[in-house]
């Protein structure tokens, strides 16, 4: 069957462009009625979106693919530009434009009073066109353009309060940082363009020589880990995470946006829309699986030792992506992946809108110098612990069932990495009620400021939301109802629960929070029993393993002291030619004009002068021939 909707999915990215343009266009003269206009168009996008999805449900309709628009033409190829849906970037169309619609909502009273509040509406604009301008991508170079476009937008976003010198920091971390993914990505489309069949890059030529095995394994291997360079790149992967926690600085709706749905989602549905490539290479899936395991766990044994609570889940994010990687490269679909990354969409949604809340009320993001605040804001007391119970994978919550999924595939086919994700659900649920109890249970160490009290109706509305999703998100696919599972993939995976996954998943949630509510709560266990007893991990931990210091010393230190070794060339030795030259020849100008100074005993003497030069050049050269 032929789809109704997905023809007009161009219209999807068009909306948030068009309230771009208008916002960039006259922002302060529409004053309040330009956050209505960015609210309007995600609103749009997201009933087309939804309207696409739901049309896709049954799973008889086809993949629609327009690419009518000839970008390029050189001799006899040309490059053609378009859009295509299908099951999977449907799906994805409605996890972005729901929650960028949930964020514009919750921004409307959270930058409440800004001055730039119009700049920061179009902002969003441009970063939500980006991101839906990838997921519809027709072909790899289009989805690259759209890519880069991206990680521009999360530049300025992520450096909205430039006065503040640790956001410039961030934001320039961060588009640095991912630059470096980007190469590799780069690269790897240039490959696949020199080894493709008639130099194609569309999905659909990628998925037909992929899956008949065209292209030489070596390359294949390359080409997919190149592509995950620019995965690790965008999804906060080890060893370039570092840019995602420092992204912090940001306001925290865009903390919410980045972290759940949109850029660091873009990496994982990169190696999801090119799965065809590591299929092809197994060499290339244990690499994914084996960097998204090491993140999982390096990450969340960083999260206990943090007290920011946007960097608590800052990584939280890495470790939950590593959780998504480790799920595509054990490889048996990229289903559990994607599933992973749909629920995780919803409950980090509300936990970082959760946390801006309480930072709109209390003014501190330390959790040491919270608490007591499920007195004063209940809704976003309950909500934010549904999101908790969600992220530890308590059941019935969503987190439950795509962890679940992930830990069972690794259990069937790789049990060391079965284990790794274990450990790190118990980390997770630990640090999440750590800081749970911290802030919404007990006493405040100090008294605050100002009297914490609800965000406005604009802010708790959109938690409401993800939290219901929260709640029910996971249900979608059940071990014993893998509807999601088939409808991506179109394949059949009847497996049975596993008891022995599900017992041990769910125990290891259970230990987290109850050791969390141990320490933290009831407070029979020590709080300070690591930093007391063992000061140095405690340290390691807080300063995440050093990973920063590493790399200021061993890349940017050098780096820098190579740019001021360049610099002094240019300046001294390239420039100090080139004004040598100029110094040079403007004094034989001034000599010369010294010279012609209309005086005729001078030019006298100095015809005399060159006769006699002239004379002894003749006489010193006949002395020569006569020698």
């Amino acid at each position: 069957m032929v789809s109704d909707y997905s023809q007009y999915a161009w219209l999807i990215p068009l909306f948030p462009l068009l309230a771009f343009l208008a916002l960039t266009a006259m922002g302060r003269q529409l004053k309040d009625f330009g956050i209505y206009i960015s609210i309007a168009a995600m609103l749009a996008s997201f009933i087309v979106a939804l309207l696409i999805f739901l049309e896709r449900l049954d799973g008889h309709v086809e993949d629609y693919t327009w690419d009518k628009l000839s970008w390029l033409q050189v001799g006899d190829y040309t490059l053609k530009m378009g859009f295509e849906v299908n099951n999977l970037n449907a799906l994805m169309l409605v996890i972005v434009t729901l929650v960028s619609l949930l964020v514009n909502i919750y921004s409307k009273g959270y930058m409440k009073g800004d001055e730039r509040i119009h700049v920061f509406f179009s902002y969003i604009a441009l970063f939500s066109f980006s991101m839906l301008g990838l997921v519809i991508s027709a072909n790899m170079l289009e989805l690259y353009i759209f890519w880069e476009l991206v990680g521009a937008c999360s530049f300025l976003l992520v450096g909205f309060w430039y006065y503040k010198p640790e956001a410039k920091a961030a934001a320039k971390k961060a588009f640095i940082v991912t630059r470096i993914g980007d190469v590799g990505l780069f690269i790897g489309i240039l490959l696949l363009f020199w080894y493709m069949p008639g130099h194609a890059l569309d999905f659909s030529s990628i998925h037909n020589a992929f899956a008949s095995g065209k292209i030489d394994p070596t390359i294949v291997t390359w080409i997919a880990i190149l592509i995950f360079i620019g995965a690790i790149g965008k999804s906060g992967q080890f060893p370039l995470h570092t840019w995602l926690p420092d992204a912090m600085e940001g306001p925290t709706p865009i903390s919410a946006l980045i972290h759940a749905a949109t850029m660091v989602a873009a990496g994982v549905y990169l190696v999801a829309r090119t799965f065809d490539i590591f299929q092809a290479s197994p060499d290339a899936l244990l690499v994914v699986a084996y960097v998204g395991g090491f993140t999982a766990i390096f990450a969340a044994t960083i999260g206990v030792a943090q007290n920011d609570i946007k960097r608590i889940l800052a990584y939280s994010t890495v470790s939950q992506l590593g959780y998504m990687m480790m799920a595509l490269g054990i490889g048996v679909s990229f289903a559990s992946g994607m599933f992973h990354l749909f629920t995780h969409a919803f409950f980090k949604a509300l936990l970082f809108l959760g946390a801006g809340s309480v930072i709109h009320a209390v003014h501190t993001q330390d959790i040491n110098e919270m608490g007591g605040l499920s007195r004063k804001m209940k809704i976003t007391t309950w909500t934010f612990a549904i999101g908790t119970l969600a992220l530890s994978g308590i059941f019935p919550f969503a987190g439950f069932w795509s962890k679940d999924l992930i830990l069972s595939e690794a259990y069937a086919h790789n049990q060391f990495l079965f284990w790794v994700g274990v450990i790190a659900a118990f980390f997770t649920a630990f640090y999440m009620s750590r800081l749970f109890f911290l802030v919404f249970m007990g006493s405040p160490s100090k008294k605050y400021d100002h009297e914490p009290h609800e965000s406005p109706a604009s802010m708790t509305t959109p938690l409401i939301v993800l939290a219901v999703l929260a709640v029910i998100a996971g249900f979608v696919n059940t071990p014993f109802n893998e509807w999601l599972s088939h409808w991506l993939t179109g394949e059949n995976h009847e497996e049975a629960a596993n008891w022995t996954v599900i017992i041990l998943s769910t125990l290891a949630g259970l230990l987290g929070i109850g050791l969390g509510y141990l320490m933290y709560l009831k407070r029979s266990i020590p709080r300070d029993i690591v930093s007391g007893k063992v000061p140095w991990l405690y340290t390691l931990l807080n300063r995440k393993y050093f990973i920063d210091e590493f790399y200021n010393g061993v890349v940017v230190k050098p780096l820098r002291g190579l740019g001021y070794l360049l610099e002094l060339i240019d300046v001294y030795i390239i420039d100090g030619l080139v004004r040598f030259v100029a110094f040079a020849v403007v004094g034989l100008g001034r000599l010369g004009s010294r010279l012609q100074n209309g005086q005729l005993q001078t030019y006298g003497v100095i015809t005399l002068l060159g006769m006699l030069i002239l004379a002894l050049a003749i006489a010193g050269r006949r002395f020569i021939h006569a020698g």
